[in-house]
């Protein structure tokens, strides 16, 4: 068993961090909202810390799951950040899906530090994070990564190194990229259907059982036609992933005209005020569009 820091308690932190506890690791969180830490210390036991520092300080493994580019610097550097805090030879995995770029500017100050860096971004949703069923697509050099994926493993289903430092966010992008389209094509198909005057849970149940099935049909057609979307991964978090695929998309000089039309269309999801709303409320925005 290792001793464990685990810093941002949002939707998906807070079970990832909960599933360490309930394997006996010894776990302190960290989060910038203090009731949040407080909180999960009295569902799950451990100890909280008020800076990330004060968290990382003797930890074997400090696991972050935050924001953004800028909120992955702030627990990172810094007289509070978690890298002051960490001793030589510990191992810092970021789950926050950010730019290829600020995992490369932190796993280069990492290891200026003597510390080693992962870049293991997931996939799978808040269920997967719940149920301990996640995706990892990790970055970072083998041995690094070798010593951290059995921790990891405690809430993935699947865990792979992809290659170096910033692999796993490239992935990630990649994840993202394909997300987009499925969605807005599983939108078309679900305002098709009703447009038609068909029965929309018996057309998903039969072409979720071909070709044209995936995760998103099986897990968010009913919904869909439901027009609820008050769960799940909202639309302001995917315009961030969107607009990090498009400008990693710039920088390495891959076209991705269907994800520009999709973020766009999120855009207009946005209008709606729902930026809070789960990405498949993309059908929400043709159902206006058709209303009109």
């Amino acid at each position: 068993m290792a001793k464990i820091a685990f810093l941002g308690l949002g939707v998906m932190g807070y079970p990832m961090a909960g599933h360490l506890a309930a394997a006996g690791h010894s776990v302190t969180v960290y989060n910038r909202t203090a009731s949040k830490a407080e909180a999960w210390v009295a569902q799950h036991g451990g100890d909280r810390a008020a800076t990330p520092a004060a968290a990382a300080a003797g930890a074997e493994f400090v696991m972050a799951c935050v924001g953004n580019d800028d909120d992955l610097r702030a627990v990172c550097l810094g007289e509070e950040g978690a890298f002051a805090g960490m001793e030589a030879g510990a191992v810092f995995v970021d789950h926050t899906t950010v730019s290829a770029q600020v995992t490369r500017e932190l796993h280069a100050a990492a290891r200026e530090a003597g510390l080693d860096f992962v870049d293991a971004p997931i996939s799978g949703g808040q269920a997967g994070a719940e149920n301990g069923q996640l995706s990892m697509m990790c970055g970072g050099e083998e041995d690094v990564y070798a010593r951290a994926e059995p921790v990891i493993a405690t809430y993935a289903k699947l865990c792979r190194r992809i290659g170096g430092p910033g692999a796993g966010q490239m992935t990630k992008m990649c994840n993202q990229i394909a997300i987009a389209g499925l969605v807005q094509a599983l939108s078309e198909a679900v305002n098709f259907a009703e447009k038609a005057g068909l029965d929309g849970e018996k057309v998903f149940e039969v072409i979720s059982q071909g070709a044209a099935g995936s995760w998103q049909m099986a897990n968010r057609a009913e919904t869909m036609l439901a027009d609820r979307f008050d769960f799940g991964f909202a639309v302001d978090w995917m315009r961030k992933d969107l607009g990090i695929c498009l400008d990693t998309g710039d920088e390495i000089g891959a076209a991705l005209p269907v994800t520009a039309l999709v973020d766009q269309f999120y855009k207009d999801v946005q209008a709606l005020g729902g930026g809070r709303w789960d990405t498949s409320s993309l059908v929400r925005r043709l159902r206006a569009l058709d209303s009109r």
